[in-house]
């Protein structure tokens, strides 16, 4: 293992990482020799058997209330002494689908949910974890936004305007505290193979529906449309993962306020 990317004696927080991309980022923070604090609803199940309980914590907790990541925070205090890395990987569609009616379709409740999901609860683990690892003198936060900050999407406005404020609230930390010694980064993913898209009811079965084709027909319809995902497939977890994991080390230690995209090839714009 590289010197830059051994966790060795760190530990890291994942919100959301009881699957997909938060438990890809779990598994390989764990193979570089983290200690791993994963919070989601079903953290315990989902997670169980990953790995011994002296290196992973998983915590389950309702990460959109507002006391959630706080707690979170507080378990991986409580459990192993301190906090390195903090990944914000939380998020989602309120009401769990893509709004095919438009803006007008989209409830209070819908943007309500979108935020509490998407940004306060990144804005809540933050201020939870940041007296920690001032106290530690310095520490590293990688926030999971989205593609769609960048492409403005009507079928999820709402999950866009939040990850559009999550990347805009990284560059604003990384700023503040730079000077203390904690980095703060965003990875910007495209569409990503995991059960959000795959799984019973997830958004592939959605569009498969409103486009009367099947699942695999609807996700290449995805990676074909708005010009196209150059390489001409869906993300896996795992590569978005090693790019988080990549932020969060020290081979990253020039890096702060900075939002990395990965996808394909989607976005054309400079």
């Amino acid at each position: 293992m590289s010197e830059s990317l051994n966790f060795t004696g760190k530990v890291a927080v994942v919100t959301g990482g009881g699957k997909g991309i938060g438990a890809a980022v779990a598994r390989q923070l764990l193979e570089a020799g983290a200690r791993v604090v994963v919070g989601s609803r079903k953290a315990s199940t989902d997670l169980a058997g990953l790995a011994p309980a002296d290196v992973l914590s998983p915590v389950d907790v309702d990460l959109s209330t507002a006391e959630g990541p706080a707690e979170l925070v507080a378990a991986a205090t409580e459990r192993f002494g301190g906090l390195d890395v903090l990944v914000n990987n939380m998020g989602g569609l309120a009401g769990g689908g893509p709004r095919f009616g438009g803006f007008l379709s989209v409830s209070d409740a819908h943007w309500v949910g979108s935020m509490e999901l998407n940004l306060l609860s990144a804005v809540r683990a933050t201020r939870a974890a940041l007296p920690v690892m001032l106290q530690r003198g310095g520490g590293s936060i990688v926030n999971v936004s989205s593609v769609n900050a960048l492409l403005p999407d009507p079928s999820v406005v709402d999950y866009a305007a939040a990850k559009a404020a999550m990347t805009n609230l990284s560059k604003s930390l990384s700023a503040e505290f730079a000077p203390q010694g904690i980095r703060v980064n965003t990875v910007s993913p495209g569409p990503v193979r995991t059960p959000l898209w795959t799984g019973p009811g997830g958004l592939a079965e959605q569009l498969a529906g409103a486009m009367g084709t099947d699942i695999d027909g609807a996700m290449q319809a995805m990676a074909e449309g708005l010009g196209g995902i150059k390489l001409g497939r869906f993300g896996t977890a795992e590569e978005i993962a090693h790019l988080v994991v990549f932020l969060a080390s020290p081979a990253a230690a020039w890096m702060t306020g900075s939002d990395v995209v990965i996808d394909g090839g989607l976005v054309k714009t400079l």
